[in-house]
Formats: structure tokens, C-alpha cells, sequence
């Protein structure tokens, strides 16, 4: 039985991995082809493709009633995105932080960090509070393209290089990453709730854990690969943008499509998760570097709450 479920797991995980590096491919190319710029590109088409994991598996847990995997994915992708990424990305280079970063998008991150413990006082996502998040990544996405329109595109610049592929194949590229996306969430939840009850642990602890972390492979390799190519702006801004959509659009659309009960969900993990956040904002104004020191701090952070959870 722990076999079956496992290989659930393994393909499942590789199909989202997969299903979210073609979508990211396709639509990105799509976007620059259509003309938006590569700023539009990155905060929105690259931020959900890198979240589509988690989307569609809170959309599959979220109706299938397995609230604690659904709200415990967003809770532990959080934590898992800034403790451990940050921390291992930072451990590889010290991540310099774009002023914008510091001055919008992490006050943003924490404001619906804020809202999202607030609403998960009484340990469930109803419609109502759902869609105020909803109402929340739409603004967030108008904001950014709004601003986006105030800042010169150099378009001889985006012209001189020439984008691979055809309309045609981007989309091809976009319904398979869907396809395999959709696919890979069944088996990958099937897998987790499996694993929960062989092992005798809770829903939560796995949404938390396995389902969290399995679900950010593509913010890990995103980041970690940023860093390694001095690219660092990238890896700290995939982590926040992926942040703000988790909690927004994730839960957003999943409480829409149906009420989310997260009884396993405690304080103690939302309250890892504030102070994940709450804690890059001294870390990152250190000189706008995230260095080893904080990386580390940051992955011990990690590495504790995991001990917590498991002991």
C-alpha cells in the first residue's frame, strides 16, 4: 500500500514539475510575442506558472474536503519559500533586494499574511473571506501592470532577441503544462492523503510538509538557478510574487470553488509562517543583501519548525 502510494506521489510531483516548466515556456514566450514587457512577464505569467502547483492541488483538496492539505500547502509552501529557499539561495550567493522589493511587494506580503491569519481564527476559508482575496490578486496584478504601463518598454532592445517558437507551439506548450498540471494534482493528492493514513500522521502534517514543499519545486529551481547566475533580484522576487499569489489567488479561488475546514492548521504554523516573513524585512535591509549568515538563520528556522512538526 505505501508503495502504491508513493509512486503516486513521485508522479505526481513529476508531472506538476513538468506541467508548470511548460506553462511558464509557453506563456511566457506567448506574452513577449504579444508585446508586454519582460517585468509584466515575470510577476505575473512567471509568478503563477511557478504557483500553478499549488493551485491546482488546493483546487483538487479543497473538493475532494481535504481542507487541511489545501490551506496546509499555502501555510507550508510560505514558510518553505522564504526559510528554506531564501536560506539555501542565499547560502549559494548572497541575494542583493531591489529597493521596489523592500518598498511594495513585501509590505504587500506581509498585509496578506496579516489578513490571512485573521481569517484563519476560526480555522476555515469561507466564500466571503475567499473573495476578498480573490478581490485581492486582481488588484494586486491591475496594480502591476498599471505600473508596469508608466515605465519605458524598449521594444529595439526586445526586438534584437528573437524568441524561440511559434504562436502555435506556445500554446501547444500552455495545454500540455495544463494537461500534465491537472493530472499529476490526482495522483499527487491521492499519493499525499495515502501517505497521511499509512503512516498514521495527520492531513495537515503532510499538506504542511511533503505537499508544501513538493509543490515549490519550481520556486526552488527557479531561485537556487537565479542565484547560481548572479540573477539574484529574480530569486528574491519569485519568493515574494509567489507568496502574494499563494495566499491570494491559491486560497482566493479554491475558497470560492468551495468552503475550505482547516481544523489541523494551528497557531503555532501560521505563526511560523508571520514570522518567516516578518523577519526578511530587518534581514533584507542589512545593506539590500540577504547574506550566508541570514540564509542560515533562515534554514535553521526551517529546519526547526519541521522537528516541531514531525517529533
Amino acid at each position: 500500500m505505501q508503495l502504491h502510494v508513493a509512486v503516486f506521489v513521485v508522479c505526481g510531483l513529476f508531472l506538476l514539475t513538468g506541467g508548470a516548466e511548460f506553462l511558464v515556456r509557453g506563456s511566457s514566450r506567448l506574452a513577449l510575442r504579444l508585446g508586454l514587457s519582460s517585468l509584466v512577464v515575470g510577476l505575473t505569467v512567471v509568478a503563477f506558472g511557478t504557483s500553478a502547483p499549488e493551485l491546482v492541488v488546493s483546487i483538487k483538496a479543497g473538493l475532494d474536503r481535504a481542507g487541511d492539505i489545501a490551506v496546509g500547502n499555502v501555510v507550508g509552501s510560505n514558510i518553505f519559500n522564504i526559510a528554506a529557499i531564501l536560506g539555501l539561495a542565499a547560502l549559494v550567493r548572497p541575494l542583493s533586494v531591489h529597493r521596489q522589493v523592500l518598498r511594495i511587494d513585501t509590505p504587500v506580503l506581509v498585509a496578506v499574511s496579516l489578513l490571512l491569519v485573521l481569517f484563519l481564527r476560526d480555522r476555515a476559508i469561507g466564500r466571503g473571506e475567499a473573495l476578498v482575496f480573490f478581490a485581492g490578486i486582481v488588484s494586486y496584478v491591475w496594480f502591476t501592470l498599471s505600473a508596469s504601463r508608466k515605465q519605458a518598454v524598449n521594444s529595439m532592445a526586445r526586438d534584437a532577441i528573437p524568441i524561440p517558437g511559434t504562436i502555435p507551439s506556445d500554446i501547444i506548450f500552455i495545454l500540455a503544462g495544463l494537461a500534465a498540471l491537472v493530472f499529476g494534482s490526482r495522483l499527487f493528492v491521492s499519493g499525499a492523503t495515502g501517505l497521511a493514513r499509512a503512516w498514521g500522521v495527520s492531513e495537515a502534517v503532510i499538506g504542511l510538509t511533503i505537499v508544501a514543499a513538493g509543490t515549490s519545486l519550481p520556486e526552488l529551481a527557479t531561485s537556487v538557478v537565479a542565484a547560481v547566475k548572479k540573477e539574484t533580484d529574480i530569486a528574491v522576487g519569485n519568493i515574494i510574487g509567489s507568496n502574494i499569489f499563494n495566499i491570494l489567488a491559491i486560497l482566493g479561488i479554491s475558497g470560492l470553488l468551495t468552503p475550505l475546514q482547516a481544523q489541523g492548521i494551528g497557531s503555532a504554523d501560521v505563526g511560523v509562517m508571520m514570522a518567516a516573513t516578518l523577519i526578511l524585512i530587518p534581514f533584507m535591509r542589512t545593506g539590500f543583501v540577504l547574506n550566508r549568515v541570514e540564509g542560515a538563520v533562515l534554514l535553521a528556522l526551517y529546519c526547526g519548525y519541521v522537528w516541531y512538526l514531525l517529533r
